[in-house]
């Protein structure tokens, strides 16, 4: 899998344990150096809401997707731009 999507052009990281604490990270680095105008978020976790928080203070429009009516956190689309509710 990681030779196939190198292979696709993508830059791969393997890392263990909190995957999304990873990406929350990544995510707050392409908001601060200016990468991004738009952060879009899939996830139910609160370990994104930092993410967007700071892409609000640097003026990213944020939108996050969040699965159906259980398990889903109020907090992520409270604090986003846009929430999207995936049925």
């Amino acid at each position: 899998l990681i030779q196939a999507a190198e292979a696709h052009g993508f830059a791969v990281r393997v890392t263990s344990g909190d995957v999304d604490v990873a990406l929350a990270v990544d995510a707050t680095e392409l908001v601060t150096d200016g990468t991004v105008d738009t952060l879009a978020i899939a996830s139910r976790d609160m370990d994104f809401k930092p993410a967007l928080e700071t892409a609000a203070r640097h003026g990213v429009r944020t939108v996050v997707l969040a699965p159906g009516e259980h398990g889903r956190s109020e907090a992520l689309p409270a604090v986003a731009d846009e929430a999207v509710l995936l049925d």
